[in-house]
């Protein structure tokens, strides 16, 4: 009896007391821990210390030979945590902007007062001292007030205190049963409080992971609207850009959107369906190489209110909604595609980065730009098929009930009766404004090109509109250029995806040193491509879908052959800039003559 002893194992989950005897081997014991806790044998680690020093191996030494004795704690660590100073944080590859802003001071300096301040000029006070970048009284006071703090300001206030967050962790939250429970059968048969999900309250974020959202010059959005213009039916695309650093608010977060790619879809007035994308590979291809990366979707909800003036219908207000909750699935599912990788996170990644943006008329009639985030609670209920979107009210979610297939958590979020008392109500249904993160939408007073050309090439999938992306095109393309710099003739992000998938030359293989040039803004790099025996292949095929002998062409100033203008293109209106359908000679937006 006196061989018999307890030890105590520590786990995220909670304390056990595990049944042992001096003379057990550590090997035995281990699979007794892992038993107990529901791991198989190498899905955790077990330390003599909470700094994960002096590890208990599966060995035949006995207990008491690792000086375990009666009552000792240990600490056991499931594979992949974190910890205090866990493998994760080592290992995880964070983005470039949050490796830079981690590195940042990110107080808010303030100058002397000098009505408040009795101090020297070297001196502090509590009327001058720095504040930290969570501070919500300096967040309001901003104008226009800021509602949520930034991603790195939420993990400087984690990690800030005496213990230096040492026992910071951002949990992910997991709507599905705990696997590996072997204490009963599995749902719907049984099922218990260890694997059982936590209910979940809704509540409304106090941070967010990007906190602007800047198109780099108003081209961008224009030629995207453009598809609305002409057609009348909504359009969807993916904003390509990069993530840099929003001065205005510490430690911000802005995505600046440099292109937008339109992949294939089935459009009406009042509904958008994606299509299977068989470039989507070659275009995370091209965009990888010229630096950028996929940072968020974009969407138009417009309804022509006037077309004689132009106006638009403000349809999406408080009295309606802002975004649907079908939108708000969509948007949980492509945040989930896109984790941003975090190193206080046990799973390694936590929360997104991809951003929404929605085209909609404003209080004014004119178009507006909205940018939105789903909630990272949003983001689990997605994930795990919990939430459904209501046929009848826009604004209503419903948080599904469980089912024989599937365990589904209670899901509840508060709101004010009429008498003004907090009353908690179930999510059946749920007003979607308790998943939803705005972001301000901006454009800089100084445009900023990463592609310079000025020459419009046709935007892909856009077949339906006559504007296809062939030879010919591209012929009219180069002639139509007056730049003699040829990196600003080829610096177009619609054109280089053309170069790369076409199906008559491809150049995925060949292309690399012109993505090179445009990435680095290098004409030199960009006439050392031209020189190549790809150009010159694409300069001939050109010039046969121009109908003449290539010895006979007229050259631009680039150098390419120069195709005669034809009235089979589409023409813009110098009154009002609409691009009108190829053949018409009275502008459709304006109704002035062409010329």
């Amino acid at each position: 009896m006196a061989d018999n002893i307890i030890i105590r194992v520590q786990s995220p989950d909670g304390m056990k007391k595990i049944p042992s005897t001096k003379r057990e081997t550590a090997a035995a014991f281990l699979k007794k821990v892992a038993k107990e806790f529901g791991f198989n044998s190498n899905g955790f680690s077990i330390y003599l210390n909470r700094n994960k020093t002096g590890e208990i191996l599966s060995q035949n030494k006995t207990l008491s030979l690792l000086k375990i004795k009666h009552g000792d704690m240990l600490f056991l660590f499931p594979s992949g945590s974190s910890g205090s100073s866990g493998e994760v944080m080592d290992t995880v590859q964070e983005d470039e902007i949050d490796q830079y802003l981690a590195k940042q001071d990110g107080k808010i300096y303030r100058n002397r007062d000098p009505q408040l301040c009795r101090h020297g000029a070297l001196g502090k006070c509590v009327h001058c001292v720095p504040l930290e970048p969570f501070d919500e009284d300096y967040l309001n006071h901003l104008d226009p007030p800021v509602k949520h703090m930034s991603f790195h300001a939420y993990i400087r206030k984690l990690t800030g205190g005496a213990d230096k967050g040492k026992f910071a962790a951002l949990e992910n939250i997991s709507c599905k049963i705990k696997s590996g429970c072997e204490g009963h059968p599995p749902w719907p048969e049984g099922i218990c409080t260890k694997c059982q999900p936590s209910a979940i309250t809704l509540n409304r974020q106090k941070y967010r992971h990007v906190d602007n959202i800047m198109f780099e010059n108003h081209t961008i959005a224009d030629r995207f609207l453009d598809f609305w213009r002409k057609t009348g039916s909504q359009r969807m695309g993916y904003l390509y850009g990069r993530y840099t650093e929003h001065k205005d608010i510490p430690l911000g977060i802005r995505a600046e959107v440099a292109a937008i790619y339109e992949p294939p879809q089935n459009a009406t007035q009042n509904s958008l369906e994606l299509l299977e994308d068989p470039k989507a590979a070659a275009v995370e291809e091209i965009a990888a190489k010229l630096g950028l990366c996929k940072v968020g979707w974009i969407f138009t909800d417009l309804l022509s209110e006037d077309t004689r003036i132009g106006t638009v219908r403000y349809s999406r207000n408080k009295d309606s909604y802002y975004l649907s909750a079908e939108e708000c699935i969509t948007a949980g599912y492509f945040q989930n595609q896109q984790p941003n990788p975090c190193r206080l996170s046990r799973e390694g990644h936590f929360g997104s980065k991809f951003v929404t943006v929605v085209a909609t008329g404003g209080p004014d009639n004119q178009v507006h730009f909205e940018g939105y985030q789903v909630s990272n609670q949003c983001m689990a209920l997605v994930r795990d098929e919990c939430l459904l979107p209501c046929r009848d009210a826009p604004e209503l979610g419903y948080a599904k009930e469980s089912s024989p297939e599937q365990y589904v958590p209670d899901v509840f979020y508060k709101d004010k009766d009429k008498f003004g008392n907090d009353v908690t109500f179930l999510a059946r249904p749920l007003p979607v404004e308790y998943l939803i993160i705005d972001i301000t939408t901006t454009f800089p007073k100084d445009p900023q090109y990463t592609f310079s050309s000025t020459q419009r090439f046709p935007i892909e999938n856009r077949d339906v509109l006559g504007e296809t992306q062939d030879f010919h095109s591209l012929a009219t393309y180069l002639s139509q250029c007056t730049s003699t710099v040829f990196l600003d003739i080829v610096s177009d992000f619609h054109l280089l995806l053309f170069l790369v998938t076409n199906e008559v030359m491809p150049l995925r293989d060949s292309i690399g040193l012109l993505l090179d040039a445009v990435k680095t803004s290098n004409e030199d790099l960009a006439q050392t491509w031209k020189k190549s025996e790809q150009w010159a292949t694409i300069e001939q095929l050109c010039s046969t879908v121009g109908g003449q002998p290539s010895s006979s062409l007229e050259y631009g100033a680039m150098g390419g052959p120069s195709v005669p203008a034809s009235s089979s293109a589409m023409w813009s209106c110098l009154h009002c800039t609409f691009m009108n359908q190829p053949g018409t000679e009275h502008c459709e937006m304006c109704s002035l003559p062409r010329s």
